[in-house]
């Protein structure tokens, strides 16, 4: 079946896009902070021991993101004043709650992620997905005293209906369709489309290409050189993609360092949010 959700527009015959105070590049962190089930194989550095129930060398590489990683991370930021965009599995707010309170006392911007990172909807009726997503709303919600405005699926993955179900519930942008520099409509009335990445992302990077620290840093200025010089009449956005438990290792910390750096101090760059993203989109175009 072709793809009924969002009609093609190639970027080269859109209105122009005008970010505040003349920026050319819309620059957020999409922080990934998730909790994994014990007991299901997930995002894994060895595979020889996933299939395994308990499986103390993935499962807990990953758990490294909350104990030690993100707190890492959040010097990191806080050094370079950049507010996240946490796209939050609401399983955190029950087992990891000192993560929500460190976020709000930065501001930082909650994004519905699922329950947790080893759930996914796919087989869900309409009704299950409803109540699903509702309770992952109403969760974040209740601990962030925010309601969601934007959702990316666990692993990017949605149903043919999640939009719509997304919309009933308030939200008004997904994160999951990776395939712009440029938000755009839905065809689901008050659904943006705001650009994530899968490929200037840590997990992409660091695992599966063994890209070096200093690889990632040079990839990162490369991303926002490009970017900017293609902005000159219609602004991007640049989203640089972060989890804890990788790019949160000590030998690698330093690397996001540098990167921030260079962007934090680079001309016409708006360091904000998808929630101000998607915003600023949806009262302008």
């Amino acid at each position: 079946m072709d793809n009924e959700l969002y009609d093609y527009s190639p970027i080269t015959e859109r209105a122009p896009i005008h970010w505040p105070g003349g920026a050319r590049v819309a620059f957020y962190v999409g922080l990934n902070v998730e909790h994994y089930q014990v007991d299901r194989p997930s995002t894994s550095i060895f595979p020889g021991t996933a299939g395994l129930a308990p499986d103390p060398l993935n499962y807990g590489w990953r758990d490294y993101g909350p104990r030690v990683g993100i707190w890492r991370l959040a010097d990191i930021l806080d050094r370079h004043r950049v507010r996240a965009s946490v796209l939050l599995n609401s399983d955190v707010v029950q087992h990891n709650p000192q993560i929500i309170t460190a976020g709000l006392a930065r501001d930082w911007a909650w994004l519905a992620h699922g329950k947790n990172n080893s759930i996914f909807q796919a087989d869900m009726t309409v009704e299950q997905e409803r109540a699903y997503l509702t309770e992952v709303v109403e969760t974040i919600e209740r601990a962030t005293g925010r309601r969601p405005r934007g959702w990316m699926g666990p692993a990017l993955t949605e149903t043919f209906r999640t939009p719509e179900l997304l919309a009933e519930l308030g939200l008004d942008y997904v994160l999951d369709w990776t395939n712009d520099d440029q938000p755009y409509r839905l065809n689901v009335p008050g659904m943006l489309s705001v650009p994530y990445t899968v490929e200037l992302n840590d997990n992409t990077l660091f695992l599966a290409k063994g890209t070096s620290g200093p690889d990632f840093v040079r990839i990162v200025k490369d991303q926002l050189d490009q970017l900017y010089a293609e902005s000159a009449d219609s602004g991007r956005v640049m989203a640089l993609a972060l989890h804890p438990f990788v790019i949160g290792q000590a030998f690698r910390a330093k690397y996001l360092d540098q990167a921030l750096e260079y962007v934090v101090n680079h001309p016409g760059v708006w360091l904000t949010t998808t929630d101000e993203i998607a915003a600023h989109f949806a009262a302008s175009a």
